[in-house]
């Protein structure tokens, strides 16, 4: 399902918010590969679960054709500097919800790219009458965590020692939830 573009100018920086397009693989194989180097907020290490421009144009293409799906960039000095995606089940019993994930490169976190890709796919999710959205985060990420609560989040568990970083300790995962207004 698309989505029409909008304009932001937060804190000194203009950036578009926009349906991710085919054309946009190239970049989103480098961007992914960037913040996944950068911080342990994200599943992966730099370079696991690569997925390369041909599975980012696929990806793109499919979440296209699918009505329950969204995949968002964010433009900024004319490169991609983040991105979002909602994907839903092809399952009936889990047709009416879809799991959010979210990454930004580094050096443009504090101008609310985040939080414009949530709102934007909230607004979406209820415009398509989806009932329910999830997601995961890691219990560090304290920041991640109150800008979901502000949206409607709710914390519905915990997954205990659940991911392994770079430290040597195991850290939980927040599981979170936001029903339809």
């Amino acid at each position: 399902m698309l989505i029409s573009e909008q304009v932001y100018d937060i804190k000194g920086l203009n950036y578009v918010i926009r349906c991710a397009q085919p054309e946009d693989a190239d970049h989103l194989a480098e961007v992914r590969l960037q913040i996944d180097g950068e911080t342990e907020n994200m599943d992966r290490r730099r370079g696991e679960a690569y997925m390369d421009p041909e599975g980012f144009a696929a990806l793109i293409q499919s979440d296209q054709d699918n009505p329950t799906n969204l995949f968002l960039v964010a433009e900024a000095n004319e490169r991609i500097v983040g991105y979002s995606r909602c994907e839903g089940s092809p399952l009936s019993r889990m047709a009416h919800k879809v799991e959010f994930g979210v990454g930004v490169i580094r050096d443009y976190w504090g101008h609310g790219i985040g939080r414009q890709l949530l709102d934007r796919s909230v607004a979406w999710s209820d415009e398509a009458g989806i009932q329910k959205m999830t997601l995961h985060v890691i219990e560090t990420n304290v920041k991640a965590i109150d800008m979901y609560k502000k949206v409607g989040f709710e914390i519905e568990g915990v997954l205990k020692r659940d991911r392994l970083l770079t430290d040597g300790n195991y850290y939980n995962t927040i599981a979170m939830g936001r029903f339809r207004l």
